[in-house]
């Protein structure tokens, strides 16, 4: 019979495992694989230190054959995983930022934002703050940097993305570049927003006729944010009080949002597009349905047809900015 030390306490399904004796089991998100020549693509990658203070790390891509007299846009992704699974060196993002790169004909970096619950909300935010911070200082003629940043991209081109957790984390840090001072030394141009993870204590959409996957998704932010809002936190449901005025101050000229059809989720990335285009914004919203699909398939099943027609999609948003020399 199993003891009371080894009896899951909190089955947090598909992620991790919570132990009553404090023991913490990742389920998914664990596997990694090394940086380096991906044959496929012919994208370069490697592993940096962009933090050395709190160690937070991160994977850059460049297209295998890039040259210093042709500056690239830059992406700077941030990974889903409901801020507590996952990494950049996970097979499957890894794949899917080689796909990404190699058809944008961009730079990526992947931000390996500390994990709950070692390090509480709202430290990824603060991390994937701080690598913003860092690619700013590429600007200045000292510091810690990184060649390939400083050699290869275009400045003036800089784009954030992510899926899930990572839409969310991009989001909120195109409101806060507005209020301070890195907005001046950082332009960015859009925001690429994967299956964005956004929720709220009342059902919309899907959510309405899918208890089971919505006490699911309840029970996720419960976990990874323990404040008494709940899953209206601000964190999580940026229209709490049904307001949008907030967005008229991303720092972004466009913003792509993408949703899939299935995804439990789909109902927030339509109430934000809906929200972002009444907010008096000044720049262009898309957005794109997925038909068929669920909530981030093109990371699992990178190779299906709707997982290349996504990658293409996200390739076209960020090369429209594109200077005209490139």
């Amino acid at each position: 019979m199993e003891s009371n030390a080894s009896e899951v306490s909190l089955d947090l399904f598909p992620y991790l495992k919570v132990y009553k004796n404090g023991t913490l089991e990742r389920i998914a998100g664990v596997e990694v694989v090394p940086p380096g020549l991906d044959p496929e693509t012919n994208v370069l990658s490697k592993d940096i230190v962009i933090i050395p203070e709190t160690g937070v790390s991160a994977r850059i891509y460049v297209p295998n054959l890039i040259s210093e007299d042709r500056k690239l846009p830059l992406v700077v992704y941030f990974h889903g995983g409901a801020f507590c699974v996952a990494s950049p060196a996970f097979p499957p993002y890894h794949t899917s930022l080689n796909k990404l790169v190699a058809e944008a004909n961009i730079i990526a970096l992947s931000v390996d934002y500390r994990l709950v619950p070692e390090h509480p909300l709202p430290t990824a935010y603060e991390d994937s703050w701080a690598a913003l911070q860092w690619i700013a200082s590429h600007k200045d003629e000292d510091g810690n940097q990184e060649a390939w940043i400083k050699d290869y991209v275009e400045f003036e081109q800089v784009f954030l993305a992510g899926d899930s957790a990572g839409g969310n984390i991009a989001h909120h840090l195109a409101l806060r570049i507005k209020e301070s001072n890195l907005g001046q030394k950082l332009k960015i141009l859009g925001i690429g927003m994967i299956h964005p993870y956004f929720w709220g204590a009342s059902p919309i959409g899907p959510e309405l006729n899918d208890r089971s996957r919505k006490e699911l998704v309840d029970k996720w932010w419960l976990y990874v944010c323990r404040t008494d809002k709940g899953c209206d936190d601000p964190l999580i449901n940026p229209f709490v009080d049904g307001e949008s005025a907030d967005l008229a101050g991303l720092a972004c000229d466009r913003i792509l949002i993408i949703v899939a059809e299935k995804d439990i989720l789909k109902g927030r990335g339509w109430l934000y597009y809906d929200k972002l285009v009444k907010s008096g914004w000044k720049g262009k919203a898309e957005i794109m349905e997925t038909e068929g699909e669920d909530h981030v398939f093109h990371i699992f099943n990178p190779d299906c047809d709707n997982a290349n027609r996504l990658i293409k999609r996200l390739a076209s948003f960020f090369n429209q900015g594109k200077l005209p020399f490139q």
